[in-house]
């Protein structure tokens, strides 16, 4: 059996996607058995670069983009590269133009929020999702491209303690959000 040296990086061109649901209008594709392969860079009508073809970033950006018309000014990098963990509780993410809260934040998840799971053992880039539902005990969240046998809807648990907000899961490093709209 011929072995592929390491730094050859394998792709499988991506014909076969399908939609595994939609959330607030928007498509998260699923890319089966072939969740590492790439296709390409998506880009929006105005040539905005969402992402590499159908990854979660991919998603998270195409999902702010066309639910919140919101575009972040850097418009590559990873998923953990999303979140600043210089930035303090509740700053300004210049670099998504999204104001961003660390796991264990005053501010309480909501829907549209965009989490952040930093790298692990297996995935060294990290992870992103929307989050789709919040309660008092526990949030939604909506993913593409959670792995080959990973839901695309997952329940994470939520806990409040002094006045602080947790979203139990060691790799949730917090979540961003879009700033209000000023008033005009």
């Amino acid at each position: 059996m011929k072995t592929i040296p390491k730094s050859v990086t394998r792709t499988r061109p991506v014909q076969r996607r399908r939609i595994a649901l939609a959330v607030a209008g928007v498509c998260v594709l699923c890319l089966g058995l072939w969740w590492a392969a790439t296709n390409g860079r998506n880009l929006a009508p105005d040539g905005y670069n969402l992402g590499i073809k159908y990854q979660c970033v991919e998603f998270v950006k195409r999902y702010y983009y066309e639910r919140l018309n919101h575009k972040m000014p850097d418009t590559y990098g990873h998923a953990r590269q999303l979140f600043d963990p210089t930035l303090p509780d509740g700053a300004l993410n210049t670099q998504r133009d999204l104001l961003q809260y660390v796991n264990g934040s005053k501010s309480k998840p909501r829907p549209d929020d965009l989490v952040v799971l930093g790298p692990s053992l297996l995935n060294r880039y990290g992870h992103v999702a929307i989050v789709s539902d919040v309660t008092d005990s526990d949030i939604e969240i909506v993913q593409q491209n959670p792995g080959p046998f990973g839901p695309s809807r997952v329940r994470l648990p939520l806990r409040q303690q002094d006045q602080r907000w947790r979203i139990e899961d060691e790799r949730l490093l917090g979540w961003l959000r879009k700033a209000p709209d000023e008033p005009v």
